[in-house]
Order: structure tokens, then C-alpha cells, then sequence
């Protein structure tokens, strides 16, 4: 929608400006913090700009002290894990549901958007018992296999629509030139879901990597951890010593590589999101 009056459009840019300070405001604010150090925090106002100089070193004692180099790697490899596996599944798993014409397809669709509404905490004891029966506690795999099954149904919802509005002509091109099923998919559809695909991997990698309840109970070894974790960890070890300035460069630690990937692909989301929403 294009607003072409002046004064609509000064009171949308007033609106977009107060939206944008107010959420930029804690992440600077976050930065600011990380670069003091407790006496800062305790003779002047918490808001007030830190003092030269600037105690950058905050960020390395994280690093090394409270072992958040593991936490990263941890939440990296996870996160990467889950979120590949959870897109390949999602992809294939939509366009049978799509593109496909058997008995029980809507049975199914059906059962994997509904399996969204029940909270996973209900299933949480028997899948600890799974995991554990299969030895997968305290591991990687059992981390991604979990986190990539959570994150299945949204995937799927979202990708059914995106290859429901792709054109039949193009599939049946594909197949008439000799293409078997798995290379038409691989080859033809799977490249021309690249909206939704990039909607649903960054979608997947949020959650993935910002998840706490699960990585809970499932990790109970600290080399296991990831970063949210880490970071509630690390929170608990200072309530007798309370460093203030390193637990605002570890909470800083978690949350910019998320802000990074999303500022990179926000439009790629919103046209993926937007892309399979009309036929």
C-alpha cells in the first residue's frame, strides 16, 4: 500500500521511529552494559553511559571462564543439525501431501497441523524415556532429532501451501523429459521452493537455537550444554558474586547471531511466508 499524503505519511515514519527506538533500546542498552564493570553498576544509574575504558575484556572472561566457547560450538552444531534435517524432512514430507493424490492425504495433513495445538510438555516424559532407552541422552543426535521433529508440522504447514501454487506444467515437463520422482523433486521443485525453504530454516533455526526447556531435561553434562543454558548457568554461579558486566557480554553472546541471520533474511521470511499464500 502506497501512502501518498504528507501527513500520513509523517505519522507512519513518528510510528516506524518510536517502534524502532523501542526496540533497539534494550539491545544497545545490553551492549553499553557488557562494557562496565560492578562499581559502575553500583555508584552510578544502570542506564548511564559506561566509563573509559572500555572493558571489552568482559567478553573474553565470558568466553573462557564460563565456557561459552563450548556453549556456541554446542549450540552450533545443534542448531545446524536440526535445522537442516528439519527443513529436508519438511520439504519432502509437504510435497507428497501437495502434489501427490492418495487415500489418507488429508488424514495426514490434518494430523501433522493439529500435533502444532498439543504443548510438547506433555510428551516430555515419555520422550526422555525414549531418548534414554536409546542412549541419545546427552548427545548431539538426540538434541537434533528432537528439536527437528518439534519444528516438523510448522514446516510442513507452510510448504504445502508454497508447492500447492507451483505449476503442475512444470512437473509434468520434468517427468515427459525422462526425471524420475526423486530427481523432479531434488532437481525441479526442490530449487523453486527456495522462499519458503529459507522461511522455514531460519524459522527453524530461531527456535532451534534460542530453546531451553528441552535442552534442560535431555542434557544433564555441562560439555553438552548450549547457550541458554550456559547463560542460566552461569547466572546461578554468580548469586553470591554477582558480575554484572560479564553476565550482560554473555546474554549479548546468545542473542547476536540470531539478530544477524534474521536482519540478513528478513525479506527472504516475509516473501516466504507471503509466497504460497495465493494460488
Amino acid at each position: 500500500m502506497i501512502i501518498k499524503n504528507p501527513l500520513a505519511k509523517m505519522f507512519v515514519w513518528i510510528i516506524l521511529l518510536i517502534w524502532s527506538v523501542a526496540v533497539l533500546y534494550p539491545l544497545i542498552w545490553t551492549l553499553l552494559d557488557a562494557l562496565k564493570n560492578n562499581e559502575q553498576f553500583f555508584l552510578n544509574a544502570p542506564w548511564a553511559l559506561p566509563k573509559f575504558p572500555l572493558l571489552w575484556s568482559n567478553f573474553s572472561y565470558v568466553w573462557s571462564k564460563y565456557n561459552f566457547s563450548t556453549y556456541f560450538m554446542n549450540s552450533i552444531v545443534v542448531t545446524v543439525g536440526s535445522t537442516l534435517l528439519g527443513m529436508i524432512l519438511a520439504a519432502m514430507t509437504a510435497y507428497i501431501l501437495a502434489r501427490y493424490d492418495f487415500k489418507g492425504n488429508k488424514i495426514l495433513l490434518t494430523i501433522y497441523i493439529s500435533s502444532m495445538m498439543i504443548p510438547f510438555a506433555l510428551a516430555l516424559i515419555p520422550l526422555f524415556f525414549l531418548l534414554n532407552d536409546l542412549h541419545l541422552i546427552n548427545t548431539w543426535l538426540g538434541l537434533i532429532l528432537v528439536y527437528a521433529a518439534l519444528n516438523l508440522p510448522f514446516g510442513i504447514f507452510l510448504l504445502v501451501g508454497f508447492y500447492k501454487s507451483l505449476p503442475k506444467e512444470i512437473e509434468e515437463a520434468a517427468i515427459i523429459d525422462g526425471t524420475s520422482h526423486y530427481g523432479t523433486f531434488f532437481r525441479v521443485m526442490l530449487p523453486l521452493s527456495q522462499p519458503g525453504l529459507i522461511t522455514v530454516m531460519i524459522t527453524n533455526m530461531l527456535n532451534n537455537w534460542n530453546e531451553y526447556f528441552l535442552g534442560v531435561v535431555l542434557t544433564n553434562e555441562p560439555t553438552k550444554y548450549t547457550l541458554p543454558i550456559g547463560l542460566a548457568v552461569m547466572q546461578a554461579e554468580m548469586q553470591y558474586r554477582v558480575e554484572w558486566g560479564p553476565l550482560f557480554a554473555g546474554l549479548l553472546i546468545t542473542t547476536l547471531p540470531t539478530l544477524i541471520v534474521y536482519m540478513i533474511f528478513q525479506r527472504q521470511i516475509a516473501s516466504g511466508i507471503t509466497a504460497g499464500a495465493v494460488k
